[in-house]
């Protein structure tokens, strides 16, 4: 087993979610990882994570990441293709389950980010993106719009080319990794903006771009596969995490690390045994009402 820790600040819904994109990865990657939050100092907060194997878990997972091949799934017989985006799009065969119904576009159908394990002759291995288009009673958590019907598929495949050169040297921060970035999940507040708010839109002045932060947004939308922060209402949602608090340094490390079933039900705010803190999160709308969403503001609504 290996062990490390990055950077995170637990008021940027996107790093939280991302954190659990890691801690997602490295489970399917590198199988038995465990992680938790440790913010005994405010001033350094930390998100650690162990898995199986010798090698830093950040790492392994971004160098997968690296080399990972973007394509799109849809079911048998459907008329659904991402092929006008230059993403691949593999067709299920009719005895292969597909999440969710058959979407009336392209936009919502699941991302597949298919590449090799760190031990290569365990052949290649895949992680799928899928959150947008759940039809359940789970709030979907999609802030992007998709204009002119534009995949999350092929956002997932230009946040990866922005930075698939240099993944490899940030595992000691990768929330820190920003490039110009034109569209994304809009799950990082520090790339997005609601033009109204501050007098004028980007798309009138195209000398100006954006900077994001590519790695958030793709592993934000990893690590909601399995958890979901509470929908209170469209503008409106409550997150948390679980780890070690503050005025405790009694506590070991090790004794923040959890369970990826803890983790993924402390992040839609389930009351749980263990130190806790809670977030609001609130959020606008940077066009037309109904479509894209921003998140604009976070405070911490309780720590027990």
């Amino acid at each position: 087993m290996a062990e490390a820790c990055i950077p995170v600040d637990l008021f940027n819904p996107g790093q939280v979610f991302a954190c659990l994109g890691f801690l997602e990865a490295a489970d399917v990657l590198l199988g038995d990882a465990e992680g938790g939050f440790d913010w005994s100092d405010e001033a350094d907060v930390r998100f650690l994570l162990r898995a199986g194997g010798d090698k830093n878990p950040f790492a392994v997972v971004l160098g997968f990441l690296s080399g990972a091949a973007v394509l799109s799934l849809v079911p048998f017989r459907s008329g659904n293709d991402t092929g006008r985006w230059q993403v691949p799009t593999e067709v299920l065969t009719q005895d292969e389950p597909f999440p969710f119904p058959d979407p009336p576009s392209p936009a919502t159908l699941p991302a597949v980010l298919q590449g090799a394990r760190a031990n290569e002759e365990a052949g290649p291995v895949r992680l799928v993106i899928d959150h947008w288009g759940d039809r359940t009673s789970r709030d979907a958590v999609k802030f992007w719009g998709g204009a002119a019907g534009y995949p999350g598929a092929a956002l997932a495949r230009d946040a990866i080319e922005l930075v698939r050169d240099r993944c490899l040297g940030a595992e000691f921060d990768p929330f820190g990794l920003s490039a110009e970035q034109t569209s994304s999940f809009r799950f990082d507040w520090r790339r997005d903006y609601v033009p109204v708010e501050i007098g004028f839109s980007l798309n009138e002045h195209a000398w100006m771009a954006p900077m994001g932060f590519p790695l958030v947004e793709v592993f934000a939308a990893l690590g909601l596969a399995n958890a979901r922060p509470l929908r209170v209402h469209a503008l409106e949602y409550r997150y948390a995490v679980i780890g070690i608090p503050r005025e405790t340094a009694r506590v070991s490390r090790d004794e923040a690390l959890f369970h990826p079933s803890l983790l993924r039900a402390a992040l839609g705010g389930s009351p749980l045994p263990f130190p806790q803190r809670v977030f609001r999160m609130t959020l606008g709308w940077p066009a037309t009402e109904g479509q894209a969403r921003a998140i604009t503001t976070v405070r911490e609504e309780q720590a027990r």
